[in-house]
């Protein structure tokens, strides 16, 4: 395929989410029996609400995000090419408005457009819903309101991937190991992002597997268009 598009007018993302609080028993009651009503369906009878809990994260309404990484490409056309990487994470309502900050100052022309694998089921309405949730007023990238579909600035390298199958699904593992691009799972996967982040604290380590995604998803639009793929040492974290 070929993108009529110039890649450093893309911003690149991936995020990282977990249930909103460790423990089920720490949900007010209002919210467990809320929590329990959402899920019946995917849950059926094979498990508790309680014991469903640990998929909270994936529910912008009882989840929230832990860290947001971006990535842009600089001088796409000469040989100095880089791909700068950079990461919010922390207090969830400071992330958001730190991210929002960054699409207003360097991502809010026409031609400016955010792409993620999945992104439009998943990171994007998920940042959205919760930006809502704390009151954000929402950027001009994720307000999508009265926008006829080809006028969404979102790449979705998924979607892309599916061809008009919108029956489709496939992980941004088994793309970049069967396009040859190097895998960014070797540390820790999706399922156990919500224990690295309350049994461990260690938000670095999810910084680190976020920012593998988010070069992972340059990486597949570069293979999508048979550019050539980012070295290493192009690759600069800001």
């Amino acid at each position: 395929m070929n993108i009529k598009i110039n890649f450093e007018n893309i911003l690149f993302l991936d995020i990282e989410t977990v249930p909103e609080v460790e423990n089920f028993s720490d949900l007010p009651e209002y919210k467990q029996e809320l929590f329990a009503q959402k899920t019946q369906y995917q849950r059926k009878e094979d498990f508790s609400p309680e014991e469903f809990y640990n998929r909270a994260g994936i529910w912008a309404e009882f989840g929230k995000i832990v860290c947001i990484s971006v990535g842009y490409f600089t001088n796409f056309d000469s040989k100095d090419r880089t791909f700068r990487v950079t990461s919010f994470f922390g207090d969830e309502a400071k992330l958001l408005e730190d991210f929002k900050r960054l699409l207003n100052t360097h991502f809010n022309k026409i031609p400016h457009v955010l792409c993620g694998h999945n992104g439009k089921e998943f990171d994007f309405p998920y940042i959205a819903r919760r930006m809502i949730i704390h009151q954000i007023e929402l950027p001009e990238k994720l307000n999508l309101f009265g926008k006829k579909p080809w006028e969404i600035p979102h790449i979705d390298t998924m979607e892309l991937w599916k061809f008009g199958d919108y029956k489709h699904f496939s992980s941004l593992k088994l793309l970049t190991t069967i396009l040859g691009i190097p895998s960014p799972k070797d540390d820790i996967d999706g399922s156990e992002v919500g224990a690295v982040f309350y049994k461990e604290k260690n938000i670095k380590r999810i910084v680190k597997y976020c920012e593998k995604d988010t070069v992972a998803v340059a990486q597949l639009l570069l293979r999508f268009n048979n550019e050539p793929l980012i070295e290493t040492l192009n690759i600069i974290h800001v």
